[in-house]
Parts: structure tokens; sequence; C-alpha cells
């Protein structure tokens, strides 16, 4: 049998683990004089002894993490571009839980168990619908949501409809190809409903995008300024069919509070 294949091999480890000073010889096989383990194995190949090069412990340890380093830097490369396509706003990057002051506790910490329990609301296709007055912080721990997320490397989008019908209108062929690009995201979060247009083909948008998530078994993360009895009692049947699909995927959540930007408005004046 050919053994050439077997020659190269040992070739080129040979030429990638050199000899260094205070390596030391014993029976034979080259030993590493820093952590004192062979960087020679003895073996038998088809009837003939060899003693290839191998790495010694430090070697291996230091080729451990050199490579974690180059996972390492992947992953948060991978992470950066991710962040840099879920918000329409750069600032919402560092809405996270770390800056968050938890002023409405409850709220804080539903938004972290949803997060750390992430795995199972997705199979489950389970949402947060979270719904209250103007300035409650909605938006801000529905970001805070998804860039906790981002950080375990889910990709999420977050959005409003008002921007989904813009780039629908934009597109001459593929509408349907967008409207289908929606669902690779493991999270989609869609940012003050109800403040896009009443119009039929605007309703029918909402209503078709969140089905889609429905009828996909994925979930959706809703803000609205919506109260508790305008989601529950809405005027018109396109919104009673688009809330019905609400309430079946997602947990309700008050978020109550003060007006946060007018506080801050005051602040600053």
């Amino acid at each position: 049998m050919n053994t050439q294949f077997i020659d190269d091999i040992e070739k080129r480890a040979a030429e990638s683990i050199k000899a260094e000073q205070g390596d030391y010889i014993v029976d034979g096989l080259l030993y590493c004089g820093k952590c004192k383990t062979p960087k020679q194995c003895r073996i038998e190949i088809l009837g003939k002894e060899r003693t290839p090069f191998c790495l010694c412990k430090c070697e291996a340890e230091k080729r451990e993490r050199e490579e974690a380093e180059i996972k390492r830097a992947e992953f948060e490369k991978h992470i950066k571009k991710l962040r840099a396509a879920a918000f329409p706003e750069s600032d919402m990057r560092d809405w996270t839980f770390e800056n968050d002051d938890r002023e409405n506790e409850k709220v804080s910490t539903v938004a972290r168990n949803y997060v750390e329990n992430f795995g199972k609301m997705r199979e489950d296709g389970k949402g947060l619908l979270l719904f209250g007055t103007v300035g409650t912080g909605k938006t801000y721990i529905a970001a805070c949501i998804a860039n906790a997320l981002i950080d375990k490397g889910y990709p999420v989008l977050m959005t409003n409809f008002a921007r989904i019908r813009n780039t629908a209108q934009g597109l001459f062929d593929g509408r349907q190809e967008y409207f289908d690009s929606l669902n690779r995201f493991p999270l989609l979060i869609l940012d003050d409903l109800s403040a896009e247009s009443k119009s039929d083909y605007m309703q029918e948008i909402v209503y078709n995008v969140i089905d889609s998530r429905y009828r996909a078994g994925l979930p959706v993360i809703v803000t609205t300024n919506l109260t508790s009895e305008e989601l529950k009692h809405p005027a018109d049947v396109t919104n009673q069919r688009t809330f019905s699909r609400l309430f079946e995927m997602c947990i309700p959540l008050d978020v109550k509070g003060a007006d946060r930007r007018r506080a801050r408005f005051q602040e600053d004046f």
C-alpha cells in the first residue's frame, strides 16, 4: 500500500511543530521544555513504527485560545451586523436592561423573564402586547428585549407599520417576498400600533403581517397607546380580526406610569 499520504502528513506536522530551546529527548521522543509533555508520539501504521509530531499541552492550549478568540471576534462582528439591521434608529442600540431605571419593576421583570425563556416563548409562538398611555416606556422596554436577544445571537427586527408600508410601496415587484421576509426573524417587534393611517389598505397590511406570524407560529411583540378597552372592543371589523389574533399570540401587559417624555422635557426646560 502506498504510504506517501501518511509521509506527507508527518512532514507537514514536522514543519508546523518545531523543536525549541529547552526541549529534550526521552526514549527517542521530543518533549516540550515548558510543559514537560511530548511533542512526538509513537504509533504503528501498516506494520511500521512512526513517531509523528503532535501538540504538547501548552501549544494545544495556545491554539485553543487562538481559536476561541477568532470565534469571539466573529460572533461580535455577527452581533454588530444584527444590531445594525434590527433598529430603525441607531440610538435604540443603547436601550438595554443595564440602562433601565426599573421604575416599572413589574414590566422590567416580565421583559427580562421573556428573554431568559425565549426558547420556550419561541417554541410556543408567544409574544408580548405592551399597551398603555403615551411615554410610559413601552418602546424602550421592547428595545431592551431586542438588544438582549441580539446579544444571544438571535436576529430581531424592530419596526413599525408606517415603515413597512413605505418599503412595500417602494417595490414594483416582490412585495409579497418582502412581507414573507419578515418571518425570517425569530422575533418581530412592531412599535406603536394604531399610529399608522386608518385606510383599508393600511389595515390590511397590519392584519396580514400579524396573521402571517400567527400562521408561522412565530412570536411578535407589539407596543400600542391603545387602552385595554380599545383593544378588547375595536370599532371596525378589520381591527377586530387583528386584535383577536394578538390576544391569541401575546401576553398582554399594561405599562403604567407617568409620561417620561414630558418629565424629561420639563427637566430640560
